[in-house]
């Protein structure tokens, strides 16, 4: 009988390893059964051994950590190579799927393996966990009953311009909020992008460091938020992890 691949999340952020550290992000129950698991498969095996030496401190670990088996699944793995990691399970192991940071499987290469571990009839199991996209949403005052994630914009100025507002006229014309994510050191360009491209009165939110001690949500139309920029008010996003969110009206 297969074993159950369980969708571990983690930390949207670095944290000390401190007793109960994790106490305000994941649940006892998470942090229960990650701590008996003895496979992984991961992002990047480093970013997922920093993870366990967090649960370590309240939740001792199965095995040693340097004895868990962790295989990495990224954006360099080839098809061929995801049934390999389907591995221990089939063979009777539960297993850990854990992102990078957040929700594994949610816009992460995660959600082959977990499609593949469908078709093998193995049991997934999605555990309670930090969303960027979701809290986002919920903090923004932005529409939460209709929202798209578009991740990544064009790195080209001009068809990142084009880009924007054909999210603002969609979200406009079908009152749905629209989520955007960047690499974090181009936050600031980003931010810059979306005020100067999109209608005075569309809501822009910047939601920042989720969970996290230095957490921070901020929505303004368009027009306050260039007049913030241009009075070097802007937000403190510098090499953040950040969410971006628009509403056009």
């Amino acid at each position: 009988m297969p074993g159950t691949l369980y969708l571990v999340p983690n930390t949207l952020g670095p944290l000390e390893a401190a007793p109960n550290a994790l106490s305000h992000i994941l649940p006892e129950q998470v942090q229960d059964i990650a701590s008996k698991l003895e496979y992984f498969v991961a992002e990047n095996a480093k970013t997922a051994r920093a993870f366990l030496k967090l649960v370590a401190v309240d939740h001792p670990l199965a095995r040693p950590l340097q004895e868990i088996k962790i295989s990495e699944l990224n954006v360099n793995t080839p098809p061929a190579a995801l049934s390999a990691l389907l591995a221990p399970l089939l063979d009777g192991h539960d297993m850990g799927l854990v992102s990078e940071a957040g929700v594994p499987a949610v816009a992460d290469p995660g959600a082959d393996l977990v499609r593949l571990a469908h078709q093998h009839g193995i049991q997934v199991r999605p555990l309670v966990g930090p969303s960027s996209l979701l809290l986002a949403v919920m903090a923004s005052g932005l529409n939460g009953q209709s929202f798209a994630f578009n991740g990544y914009l064009p790195t080209d100025a001009a068809q990142r311009t084009k880009r924007i507002q054909q999210l603002e006229q969609r979200s406009r014309s079908e009152r749905q909020t629209q989520l955007l994510i960047e690499t974090p050191y181009r936050n600031a360009a980003m931010l810059e992008a979306l005020v100067n491209a999109c209608q005075p009165g569309t809501l822009v939110c910047v939601a920042t460091d989720l969970s996290l001690p230095t957490e921070s949500v901020r929505t303004l139309t368009a027009a306050k938020w260039k007049a913030a920029l241009a009075a070097n008010k802007g937000p403190d996003f510098h090499k953040k992890p950040t969410v971006f969110l628009l509403l056009g009206q």
